[in-house]
């Protein structure tokens, strides 16, 4: 399987890069995994609603810039569904049961995702109700897409 993480933003912090990078490494014998950033749209602190659509909307085309045709698109929104972990790996497999071997994780920057690029979604997967920091979500959805290749795989990590 073939996945993409597109996320808005350069990752900076450095402990965040490590436990990517660790992830990235373990998926390694699992799925050849690809990370694509897009630059943020700069922005001043305080946005009128007009400003705040003008900025997701060109983050948005940056992003169904980096989708190729063909490609099964998971945006991580607020209102998307919610799963465990098995759910997850069980979804996973079924993607690859069933032919989709290009698979493009979407994480949008700190305003969330554009209208446009959620229609160009699949689905949307919700890690929760809570707000995180975008580029710690990319290490949360790497440990998470670990976790569920070694459920698909019946090896022991998900307890």
């Amino acid at each position: 399987m073939n996945i993409t993480i597109i996320s808005v933003g350069k990752l900076k912090e450095k402990y965040l890069k490590m436990g990517i990078d660790e992830y990235a490494k373990r998926l390694g014998s699992y799925a050849k995994l690809d990370f694509v950033e897009v630059p943020d749209e700069k922005a001043p602190e305080q946005l009128s609603d007009a400003e705040m659509e003008m900025v997701k909307k060109k983050e948005g085309e940056r992003i169904l810039s980096k989708i190729n045709e063909g490609t099964y698109v998971i945006a991580l929104a607020l209102d998307g569904k919610m799963k465990t972990s098995e759910q997850m790996a069980a979804d996973l497999d079924a993607l690859m049961t069933y032919g989709k071997s290009k698979v493009a994780f979407v994480i949008g920057g700190s305003l969330g995702l554009h209208d446009d690029v959620l229609k160009r979604a699949d689905e949307k997967l919700c890690f929760g109700k809570m707000t995180l920091p975008h580029q710690l979500m990319k290490l949360v959805l790497v440990e998470q897409i670990y976790r569920s290749f070694r459920i698909i795989k019946g090896e022991p990590y998900h307890k």
